[in-house]
């Protein structure tokens, strides 16, 4: 299925939105600048609608079913589960967690971290190996092949995998919407009157800025560093479920994960365009999915036995003070 790929080093593909709705959306804001907007060397005005670290978190989403586990149709693909006991009862997995298998909820446990070493053939002070980490994520994790993994809680730190699969989505030839609004409090509009216990200064009537913008073209990108999966040596099977697993990702956004917020829902105009390598097609939704699940069982001997990693973690309440982060330091040593 993937034979246009044998002498690629990235697959580029690109996607033309509009809103569903009027000509105005509202792109992703950062605090303290606002909205990212910038001028191109010819003096075109553009805009940073969706972020690669909020695609990120979008693509990953696609998988992930309304029990914050992963969808049916993918079962079998290796990830690892949280059980939370003490103050708080519940659970989470690497799926969702920011860090993956970074998250403290996971690394913290010292039989999970001294497998994954022993997979990774890790060591302080030594050279690192970076195919027997890959094919350690493999086992263990298997999206933080396509999404990156800092351990930076893990030995000294070094386990840095980047993204293979990014994505990041702007408009070109932008222009400003400014429009206003206001918070209304129809008991008192002063804000005197306050509930009691309750100080915070959230009462009265609270007037408000909004800029949303236009745009020429919205476009979404994708890039999948095929040569980085390539360079894992994890064999012709591993790599094929990972291209399948990104496609199927970066179809299942385009179907239903454009309504980035509510005043920025996009639908795409047209196909999925490669502009690189020439002549590689991407085969439909039904397919992909065929191919991804033939691969999932081909790859068994490289996925933990069973898939899912189940952890247990205790959850305390960190105390207050000084004396408290005092306790905690002598703990870590």
């Amino acid at each position: 299925m993937f034979e246009n790929l044998s002498q690629a080093k990235r697959l580029l593909m690109e996607v033309d939105l509009v809103p569903v709705q009027g000509d105005r959306f509202q792109p992703t804001g950062f605090p303290d600048i606002g909205s990212a907007t910038y001028n191109l060397p010819d003096g075109t005005r553009m805009l940073l609608v969706e972020s690669a670290q909020s695609m990120a978190n979008r693509l990953e989403a696609t998988i992930i079913g309304p029990d914050n586990e992963i969808i049916e149709e993918l079962k079998g693909i290796p990830y690892i589960r949280a059980r939370l006991v003490g103050k708080t009862e519940t659970t989470t997995n690497s799926l969702t967690e920011a860090h993956r298998i970074n998250s403290p909820w996971i690394i913290s446990d010292k039989a999970f971290q001294e497998k994954f070493k022993e997979d990774a053939a890790y060591e302080e002070n030594k050279p690192l190996n970076w195919q027997k980490i890959a094919r350690a994520l493999m086992k263990h994790d298997t999206n933080s092949l396509l999404h990156g993994a800092f351990l930076a809680n893990l030995g000294d730190g070094r386990i840095k995998v980047p993204r293979a699969l990014s994505a990041f989505i702007e408009a070109k030839n932008v222009r400003e919407v400014v429009s206003g609004g206001v918070k209304n409090n129809p008991i008192d509009p002063t804000g005197t009157l306050r509930a009691k216990g309750y100080p915070k200064n959230v009462y009265g009537n609270v007037p408000y800025q909004r800029t949303e913008y236009t745009a020429e073209t919205i476009t979404a990108f994708f890039n999948l560093d095929v040569g980085l999966l390539k360079s894992y040596d994890l064999g012709q099977d591993a790599f094929e479920l990972l291209v399948a697993l990104a496609l199927y990702k970066i179809g299942a956004f385009i179907e239903d994960g454009t309504r980035l917020r509510t005043a920025c829902d996009l639908k795409a105009e047209s196909g999925i365009k490669i502009t690189e390598p020439a002549g590689f097609i991407v085969p439909d939704k039904t397919k992909i999915l065929q191919h991804l699940r033939k691969k999932i069982d081909a790859c068994k001997s490289l996925f933990a036995d069973p898939p899912v990693t189940e952890i247990k973690t205790e959850a305390v309440i960190k105390k207050k003070g000084k004396e408290a982060d005092e306790e905690e330091e002598v703990e870590q040593d």
